[in-house]
């Protein structure tokens, strides 16, 4: 009698069940760590079907929000069979990543999913509030790294987590004037995936000169730093030389980092499930303080101005020479270090005074490495000896200063012994060779002569000798200072020629996308929009970010609304960039967008 009353149970149970049917939710949430919706915030919009195997549009026309990205973040099935029958019950959660682009209050809804309709939804979108400031992050059982200020902890903005941060370090805290050092930027994450990493501006080194090293991870590696291990990747590496003495500071620079945060929950049929959902995050990484000692006194009087590791080599080609004829000489420098900046010394004063020496031609064949800039720089002068004989061309010594032995070195190119003879007459020689000629009186026609005529310095043509290089003079002169004048200003310049610059570089951008290359379309499209607006607007490229161009546009009388389509579009393109939003499809719509977005932005300059 149990046994047949549990069955009837189960029965009824699978029959109030399916009394429901299939049925469509919508809920809205705002961003992790937020109880409301900015302009500016990601929020989400999360769609639940139940029993329909179909999947609903994406919510592209959500009032004043713009899609980010979509996907399926759950899907559950099952099966139950009693008595014979079996049925089978489905369950999948679609959430849309929205972007709040204008204030108000908005509805959603109702979205029709398989025939069938869900509820409706209100969200509100507030006022877009200030920069959040840096913050510590969540402890975690006392393994979240430290937050202070501290020049050798991380720093975050935005939503650092304690799950991801960066780390600057530079190879030596001190250092001499023009030593290489090596300043390095490390990712440090326990996210799934990184989608995008961007920056946002470019770092600040005050005092130094930088070369940009392309050696940087190309895959993430495992490190454990304080007691916590994460994947690391090194997303910036530099090269820079102190051009100062003194405490040096290098600001980090914002990154925008785009990951897949992953959920865990519990489902009763099949366990403990997990699901991602995109997550955006603005992180900086700590600054960083140099000291830079002069280099030791006295320095050498033919000090060259090397700081590193060199070594000077001569060529020469032959050693008989002929005077008035020029030949060459070439000296390789070789080594690491400023090699890029290193001058040769004055070889007219050291050569003999009867061998004439040109300005060299300098070629270089430099690599910007892990560890410092290595390579080999070539100085090809021409030189002419000037008479006959024998003559000696000198050593030539170059001083440098090595900063590991802390002393100054110097490197010796060889010197020649060359053979000069006889060559073509040139010059005051010349002189001396001219052909005589035969002096014997010509015969003059006196007819030809004439006592009467008009003497040329009264005609117009032998005044218009001496006016027209005064007139070209005077127009050179003018065209001159207007050309200074109007490239007095390079911001100015450049914020005139910024739509043609803009034009110029999309151009570069439609030829990626007519060949199907997704990732140098979107960034050369991006190169396009912040090249623009920094021409336009005068503003150097650590200035612009999102808040200060907002604020700068402002100023320029240019509306809200189309200061949020440009963000809008530019936040587009980054992301696409490393997402599926990034496909080829989308590449004609982004590339219409922002030429769109730049005339309207041309005319509201000019209005």
């Amino acid at each position: 009698m149990t046994k047949k009353f549990h069955i009837l149970l189960i029965a009824a149970l699978v029959a109030v069940s399916s009394a429901f049917g299939a049925s469509v939710r919508v809920s809205v949430s705002p961003q992790r760590g937020k109880n409301r919706i900015d302009v500016g915030d990601l929020f989400y919009l999360t769609i639940e079907v139940a029993d329909i195997t179909a999947a609903p549009q994406k919510p592209d026309n959500a009032g004043g929000a713009k899609l980010v990205y979509f996907d399926r973040t759950r899907e559950e099935s099952g099966f139950s069979s009693i008595n014979g029958v079996t049925t089978r019950s489905y369950a999948a959660t679609y959430t849309a990543t929205m972007r709040a682009t204008k204030e108000g209050s908005y509805t959603y809804g109702p979205v029709t999913v398989g025939g069938v309709k869900s509820n409706q939804v209100r969200y509100n979108i507030g006022a877009a509030s200030a920069s959040p400031s840096p913050t510590a992050p969540s402890s975690q059982a006392g393994n979240s790294p430290d937050s202070s200020d501290d020049s050798d902890k991380p720093k975050y903005i935005g939503k650092g987590d304690g799950n991801l941060f960066l780390r600057a370090s530079v190879s030596s805290s001190t250092a001499y004037e023009q030593q290489a050092l090596v300043y390095t930027v490390k990712l440090y994450t326990t996210y799934d995936a990184i989608k995008f990493v961007g920056a946002t501006a470019a770092p600040k080194f005050d005092g130094f000169v930088i070369e940009e090293s392309k050696d940087i991870s190309s895959s993430l590696s495992f490190e454990t730093y304080q007691g916590k291990t994460y994947a690391t990747a090194v997303i910036a590496r530099y090269i820079i030389f102190p051009q100062m003495t003194g405490n040096l500071k290098v600001t980090g620079n914002n990154y925008t980092i785009a990951v897949d945060r992953r959920e865990y929950y519990h489902d009763s049929f099949f366990g403990n499930m997990s699901f991602s959902t995109p997550l955006q995050l603005n992180v900086s990484p700590n600054d960083l303080v140099v000291n830079v000692k002069e280099l030791p006194a006295p320095k050498p009087a033919d000090f060259s101005g090397a700081v590193g590791r060199f070594r000077l080599t001569s060529d020469l080609a032959g050693s008989q020479f002929k005077t008035n004829q020029a030949a060459s000489i070439v000296y390789t420098l070789t080594g690491t270090g400023n090699i890029k900046y290193v001058q040769m010394p004055d070889l007219s004063a050291q050569y003999p005074p009867e061998i004439e020496v040109y300005t060299p031609t300098a070629k270089q064949d430099v690599k910007v490495g892990t560890t410092s800039v290595s390579g080999s720089v070539t100085f090809d002068y021409s030189f002419m000896p000037l008479e006959e004989g024998s003559f000696r061309i000198p050593d030539v010594k170059l001083v440098y200063f090595d900063p590991e032995s802390g002393k100054y070195e110097t490197t010796v190119a060889k010197g020649y012994s060359i053979q000069v003879g006889k060559g073509s007459a040139s010059g005051e020689n010349a002189d001396k060779t001219r052909v005589k000629f035969d002096s014997r009186l010509q015969k003059v026609d006196l007819a030809a002569l004439s006592v009467e005529g008009r003497p040329y310095i009264h005609s117009i043509f032998y005044w218009l000798w001496f006016i027209l290089p005064v007139v070209m003079l005077v127009a050179a002169v003018i065209i001159y200072r207007r050309y200074v004048s109007l490239h007095a200003d390079m911001a100015s310049f450049n914020s005139r020629r910024a739509d043609r610059t803009a034009r110029r570089r999309l151009k570069k951008a439609a030829a990626a996308m007519k060949k199907g290359d997704a990732d140098r379309f979107y960034d050369e499209l991006l190169v396009a929009l912040w090249g623009y607006l920094g021409d336009k607007l005068k503003m150097p490229t650590s200035e612009l970010m999102r808040d200060n161009v907002r604020q700068v546009l402002s100023s320029r009388n240019v509306s809200d609304e189309v200061s949020d389509t440009f963000i809008g579009i530019i936040d587009d393109a980054e992301f696409a960039k490393y997402s599926s939003a990034g496909s080829k499809d989308n590449l004609g719509n982004a590339y219409a967008e922002a030429t769109r977005i730049i005339n309207r932005l041309e005319n509201e300059f000019k209005n």
